[in-house]
Parts: C-alpha cells; structure tokens; sequence
C-alpha cells in the first residue's frame, strides 16, 4: 500500500518518523498550493531536499549573491560555462576558483538545510512516498537522522513566536546598541546568550540593513540569524529602527541619514500638533456655546479645555514615539522630551495647570493621562 495522503490527516514529523522507523529508501514528495519539495532517504536517513518550485532568488547561484560570495557577473559566466560542459553550477564555481570548497558545502547545506525545516510551518498539502533507488551525492551532504531532523524543528516551531514579537516584519532595521562583552570562547547555550551566531550577526548590523539583508550575509538561515537578532536586542546589544525600505549605504551617510531620520520624525510631531489647533480652531467657531451668558461659560470653558487637551496628548504621544525610534526605548520622564528639543517646558502641562501624568512601564511602554484636575 502506498504510503499517501494530505498533512491534516498525518503530520510531517509522523510521515518522516515513520519512513526512518521502517528504514526505507525513496522520494517523499510533499505539494501545497504553488509549492512542491521533494526530500530523499536512504535507509531511514535524509540524504536530499530540493524544492522543484522554487523561487529565482533562491535557486544556488542567486542564493550566493544574496551572501555576495560571487557577483551577478561571475554567475552570468559560470552558468554559460555549465551550459556548454554540462557540469552542475558549484563544480564550475570552484573549477574557475571563483568558490572554494568550504563555501560551496557551506551553502548547499545551508540551502538544504532551509528548504527542508521550512515544511513544518506547512498546515496544509499532500505527500505521497515513492519508494526506489535515490541518486545523490555524497560528497555534498552527509546524511540526517530523521530524529534529529525532528528535535530541530520542534524547536524552530516553538521559539518561531517568541521571535516573530521581537522581529514581526524583514524590511525592520537594526542599528548597534550596547558593545557586546569579550568572547569566553563559549557557544550560546540558551535563548538569551552571546555565542558566535550572535557574534556574527552582530557585525554585520550597522543601521542600515535590514533583516532580509542580514539573512542573506549571515549565511546562519532564516531561523539562526533571526534567533541570534532577538537574542541581541533582548540584551540591548541591537535596537530597531523604523524600516527604511532602502539599498545599504556606506558607513560615511551614517550620520546624515540618522539626522534625516529624526528631523522627519520631528516634523511628523508638528504636523500632528498642526491638525490638533487647526481642529481646536474650528471647534470653537462651530461651537453654539461661545457667544452664550456666563451661565454657559463655564461649560464653553471645559469643552475648550478638553479639545486642548487632546491636541496636546497628541502633540506628546508624537514626540514620544520620535524619542523612542531615536533611542530604541521611551523616555523615564517628560522631562527628557524637554531636553532633547521635542517639547518646550510649558508643553508637558498645558493646558492644565498641574503636569501631566507620565509612568514608564517597560521599554516600549508607558501610561499618559491628563491631570486629575
């Protein structure tokens, strides 16, 4: 009987417990919408994963100019070389010397690698194991137990939510923070230590790259590098920046470009405080109360008052959220807002004659209100 079906009725790790049990030989073919991976054992043992639809940007040779290993140009030529000679792409990039071998079983690990522990984020889709002889080279990959396949992705499953708070989106910008401490020459050991993952990641942040980018250089995979960036701004060793959406610019534009970022976020803060008088303006000339006896004046009064107040809680949340991009974190006090140019003294009362009430509660948290009185 065939060993087939679709993911909801049988899991992935239960299909590749079973064919590691059972020892057999085969290609597991797993479909989902657009996407099909095909993964191949030998006696009970992962020797291949190769996705037959994959994208342009992660096919092998776009793979290792995303890591800048080798240019656009060098595989232009490499594969005109592996056109004529029939080779595959990585024997024409180390037989010109363009690749060494250590990058090149570098990469196609890491190729395997992804392609494979991206199937348990799959909830849907169908596999179907056909059992025969698989050809593959052995001199590329060593073979994987299933098991350990298995503990790996479990892992990657459960720390994925945990760093997807930290890093939701890969065009978020990381700039350095704290200098990380000397190496003890020990690897991480758990969610919050500094190993040479974060060591390696760590070099290549300079406030300009994104996530995607880091990915790519880092040659960690998808989940190592981003782990090892959570790891790194959960220590405040990295802070993120708002995403810039931009190519890497030289380490010279470093300071124009943070001097750019902060006066549009300034200016963002006047434009809010703008659309909050201008929205006081017309609701006093619309208000049926502002030409009343004294008896309504104090009514006028207190509606006027309320529509100042949220113009200028406006005006505060603004400055706030420029001094948390400028600074990774919000500020002990509104007092601080003051100092860095943000808001002027009378700004953190007014219109009250008492302050307004401000508490930090976290790095990115904190509660603002309006005096009691």
């Amino acid at each position: 009987m065939a060993l087939a079906g679709t993911l909801k009725d049988f899991g992935i790790a239960d299909i590749l417990q079973l064919i590691a049990q059972q020892q057999k030989t085969g290609m597991l073919h797993f479909r989902s919408k657009d996407q099909e991976v095909n993964v191949g054992f030998v006696d009970g043992a992962i020797v291949s994963a190769d996705s037959s639809t994959r994208k342009k940007r992660d096919l092998f040779g776009h793979l290792l100019v995303r890591a800048e290993l080798i240019t656009e140009s060098q595989l232009d030529q490499a594969l005109e070389t592996q056109k004529r000679s029939l080779q595959r792409l990585g024997d024409v990039l180390v037989s010109t010397g363009v690749l060494t071998t250590e990058q090149y079983k570098r990469m196609a690990q890491l190729q395997f690698n992804e392609t494979l522990y991206r199937l348990f984020s799959w909830k849907s889709g169908t596999y179907e194991f056909e059992q025969g002889p698989v050809h593959h080279d052995t001199h590329d990959l060593e073979p994987v137990r299933a098991e350990s396949v298995l503990m790996e992705g479990f892992r990657m499953v459960d720390e994925w939510p945990v760093i997807r708070k930290r890093i939701p989106r890969y065009d978020l910008v990381f700039a350095p923070g704290l200098p990380l401490p000397a190496d003890n020459g020990e690897g991480a050991n758990d969610f919050t230590s500094i190993g040479p993952p974060e060591r390696r990641v760590f070099a290549l942040v300079n406030g300009f790259r994104d996530v995607r980018k880091v990915v790519d250089l880092s040659c960690l995979g998808e989940f190592e590098t981003c782990k090892a960036l959570c790891n790194l701004a959960n220590l405040g060793h990295v802070q993120a920046l708002m995403p810039v959406g931009q190519p890497d610019l030289p380490e010279d534009d470093v300071s124009a470009i943070d001097k750019i970022r902060g006066a549009v976020g300034r200016v963002a803060v006047s434009m809010v405080v703008l659309a909050g008088l201008v929205g006081l303006l017309l609701g006093t000339q619309l208000n049926p109360w502002a030409g009343s006896p004294s008896t309504a004046a104090g009514f006028a009064e207190g509606v006027l008052r309320q529509q100042m107040t949220r113009a200028q809680l406006s005006r505060i949340h603004g400055a706030l959220d420029v001094y948390r991009l400028e600074r990774g974190d919000v500020p002990p006090s509104l007092e601080a807002l003051v100092d860095q140019g943000l808001l002027s003294a009378s700004d953190v009362h007014f219109p009250w004659t008492d302050r307004y009430y401000y508490r930090r509660v976290g790095p990115q948290e904190f509660i603002l209100l309006p005096p009691l009185r």
